[in-house]
């Protein structure tokens, strides 16, 4: 993956592929080949993972039975590294930092 974005906006976990994508072109522009989304909801107890692998777009969730996804507040969207993604999905704290959108 070359890049991964956090929204910091939550996102209503019924939403599908469409929805999380409408939610990329409104605030990037373009869903761009080898980037990851991730949306969490209010509670920041539940993920969705939105990924262009180049040819489609793949959506994936993820749940907490317990805690809460360490989740930044502000912003509308932040850059991440992989290693961040990595703790965060496993629900460790990461720190993503500001991106220029």
């Amino acid at each position: 993956m070359d890049a991964v974005w956090l929204a910091c906006e939550p996102l209503d976990m019924r939403a599908g592929t469409e929805s999380a994508l409408g939610r990329v072109f409104k605030v990037l522009g373009e869903a761009r080949p080898h980037h990851a989304y991730l949306f969490a909801n209010r509670r920041a107890n539940r993920m969705k993972v939105l990924v262009h692998d180049g040819i489609v777009v793949w959506l994936a969730a993820r749940r907490l039975n317990a805690g809460k996804f360490i989740w930044p507040k502000d912003g509308s969207t932040l850059a991440s590294t992989r290693s961040q993604l990595e703790a965060l999905v496993l629900g460790l704290p990461c720190t993503a930092s500001a991106s220029p959108v």
